[in-house]
């Protein structure tokens, strides 16, 4: 299913292009009430996508741990962002911090409990005062995750030095411990959501070489669920 864009829109409430964010959250939204998945593939343009994502699947599973793997905190509020671009602010909107006109479009905030980081090292005065606050957890190595999860994959967690096909440049992750850590969530878990985000080839050669990395981690989540299932 194709979430149709709906432009560049006008600044409000402190957010760049609010009307057209808002806009096409409604449109997704619409999609996933009238489909109702059981688990959802979500290629995505930025971060902000996987908003209506999660709080969908939060809503049919109230037991949903996110894990989001992101060199980004992206923990900042529409009061707190230096730049007012939303692709900054979805950990803070899911966990009940989002823009007025969202909020009643929203379920139940994400506890902190359910949601932990894995990579994420880069964030503004705004991101690390909400993480402190609100007391957000990085996955420990080896650490065992079980029941229904989502993964946030956004490709900037990435190291430009083995993938270079980024707008940011702040990953350090390799590509095969990532491709291990989706493995491993998987297998302990099940993994009702996968959302890949920002990715930015620079031309069709870089989309080529890029795209084999994207099977790859789709391939890590859908073989090992493939198995499971038997």
């Amino acid at each position: 299913m194709h979430v149709p864009d709906a432009g560049a829109g006008e600044a409000r409430e402190g957010v760049n292009g609010w009307t057209a964010i808002l806009e096409q959250f409604q449109s997704a939204r619409a999609i996933l009430a009238e489909k109702q998945p059981r688990t959802i593939l979500t290629a995505g343009g930025d971060c902000a996508c996987d908003v209506a994502i999660i709080d969908y699947l939060h809503g049919k599973y109230p037991d949903l741990t996110v894990i989001w793997i992101d060199a980004h905190l992206d923990a900042n509020t529409p009061a707190t962002s230096p730049s007012g671009s939303f692709h900054g602010m979805p950990v803070a909107t899911l966990m009940g911090s989002a823009p007025a006109d969202l909020r009643p479009l929203l379920s139940t905030p994400l506890p902190p409990s359910q949601f932990h980081y894995v990579s994420a090292q880069v964030g503004d005065e705004g991101d690390w005062a909400f993480q402190q606050d609100h007391g957000l957890s990085w996955l420990a190595p080896g650490q065992i995750v079980s029941g229904p999860v989502h993964v946030h994959f956004d490709l900037d967690v990435l190291d430009p030095a083995e993938f270079p096909h980024l707008a940011y440049l702040d990953g350090t992750l390799l590509l095969q411990d990532g491709l291990g850590l989706v493995r491993s969530i998987a297998d302990s878990a099940s993994l009702v959501g996968l959302t890949i985000t920002e990715f930015a080839p620079a031309d069709e050669a870089g989309a080529h070489d890029g795209c084999r990395f994207i099977e790859q981690l789709c391939g890590a989540a859908w073989n090992q669920r493939k198995e499971s299932a038997g």
